[in-house]
């Protein structure tokens, strides 16, 4: 039986979208390897020391329980799914009530149907 490792990684991709919007912080480490790195230009500003990279589930989970804590209307609006059979990039609409919609570019690097790697970018 043959793989179809795009359509694989855009299904995890939605289930990340799922787990963001749900503000399901198990969900969304389930989808994560044990070792994944992060970057995001907002850890460069909420933690300096950081210099936006952070490693393991551990850091994942306080980052993105303080960011459900923070911003309890957090969402974010699919616009696009691009993948091939490590990556896939990710358009979408950040919405917090009370901030201006932010677009944001994000890719997961997969490897074995989990997230090893995300980068964001902000535009």
């Amino acid at each position: 039986m043959s793989t179809n490792l795009p359509q694989q990684n855009k299904h995890i991709a939605k289930l990340w979208f799922e787990a963001f919007n749900e503000h399901d912080l198990e969900k969304l480490l389930s989808l994560y390897d044990e070792n994944a790195e992060h970057f995001s230009p907002k850890l460069k500003i909420r933690l300096p020391e950081t210099q936006g990279l952070i490693k393991g589930k551990v850091a994942l989970r306080s980052w993105w329980q303080d960011a459900f804590v923070r911003l309890p209307t957090l969402k974010y609006e699919v616009k696009k799914l691009t993948a091939d059979d490590e990556q896939v990039f990710m358009e979408y609409i950040r919405h917090v009530q009370g901030e201006e919609d932010l677009s944001v570019g994000e890719v997961l690097e997969i490897k074995n149907s989990s997230i090893v790697f995300s980068r964001v970018y902000h535009g």
